[in-house]
């Protein structure tokens, strides 16, 4: 397989993960949603920080939070993705998976605007279409349910603000997302321990939930590793795409699994939500090919000349 065949595999295995959580959660949904949360946070620190001591890498973590700016940028991005982390959790153990879901399609969308409204960055007539095609679905939604589909937004906008924040750090993903969980652990395992001392806690208490919580720290840390592997070794469009089979697994699950409602106007807020994603991936993929181009003929003739030959030895 080549490079970017394994990039793909990667990317594809990470999108599942996250995309079949919700059957995890649903394994927990007798456990209060901070202790899970704290036992997601200890466990993948644990985790994150073998691989970076395997890697030699560990002398990075105190390097990447040494400035009072640098660690304000860690903690910020910590509470951001906590948030998401936890009221994941709870959209789980509140029965609503499907708007999760809407959250996690419409979030690609809110990473545009906010790149537009916080970055400047300029948007093609194809992308103000479909951000303009998501707000008329949650709108949709929003009359039909007559309230706000509040947990796909907070969801939406909380990945959207870590990743803008993300943009802020020099470290790569798995030092940086290491730091994150490093800022959050003390706290998830002050909050388990007074857990602990009220008899409140359920760690230890039963064998299979014990390893579920244990296993949080593998669910969190796998899709990561994966799509850092996969990020070094395809195109942005490509991971862009791959990754809807996130919240198209969290749809699956909520609708065909769990047997959530999923009304006409869900249909007609979702079907929007489809159709934006499409224009946004048909954007997506123009604008990549089309900065390829540019690239290949500022890099002049000769290295036109070899990727044609490079493609006509792969040939068969």
């Amino acid at each position: 397989m080549s490079e970017a065949g394994k990039g793909v595999a990667a990317m594809v295995a990470a999108a599942l993960l996250w995309g079949l959580a919700p059957l995890y959660y649903k394994l927990l949904v007798h456990i209060d949603a901070v202790e899970i949360l704290a036992h997601r946070t200890v466990w993948s620190f644990l985790l994150f920080a073998l691989l970076l001591l395997v890697q030699g890498r560990l002398g990075q973590l105190p390097a990447a939070m040494n400035s009072a700016r640098a660690l304000g940028v860690i903690v910020l991005a910590a509470v951001m993705i906590s948030t998401n982390w936890l009221l994941f959790i709870l959209s789980v153990q509140w029965g609503m998976t499907t708007q999760a879901a809407l959250g996690y399609y419409i979030f690609p969308l809110v990473a545009v605007m906010l790149g537009w409204v916080v970055l400047g960055e300029w948007l093609s007539r194809a992308q103000w279409s479909a951000v303009m095609l998501a707000a008329l679905g949650v709108g949709v939604l929003t009359y039909g349910l007559g309230v706000a589909p509040w947990v796909s937004l907070v969801l939406a906008f909380s990945f959207g603000l870590y990743g803008l924040v993300k943009k802020r750090l020099s470290v790569g993903p798995t030092v940086s997302v290491t730091a994150e969980v490093a800022v959050l652990a003390p706290v998830g395992l002050a909050w388990l321990m007074w857990l602990e001392t009220r008899g409140a806690g359920v760690f230890g208490e039963d064998m299979l939930d014990s390893f579920l919580l244990v296993f949080s720290g593998v669910l969190t840390a796998t899709p990561l590793i994966l799509f850092s592997y996969a990020a070094r070794r395809v195109s942005l469009s490509t991971i862009g795409l791959l990754q809807y089979i996130n919240p198209t697994g969290q749809f699956l699950c909520a609708v065909v699994i769990f047997g959530e409602p999923f009304s006409g106007w869900h249909m007609a807020a979702f079907g929007c939500i489809w159709v934006a994603l499409a224009l946004y991936s048909v954007s997506a993929v123009s604008r990549e090919r089309a900065s390829r181009r540019v690239a290949m003929a500022a890099a002049g003739p000769s290295t036109t000349v070899m990727n044609s030959r490079s493609e006509a030895s792969a040939k068969p």
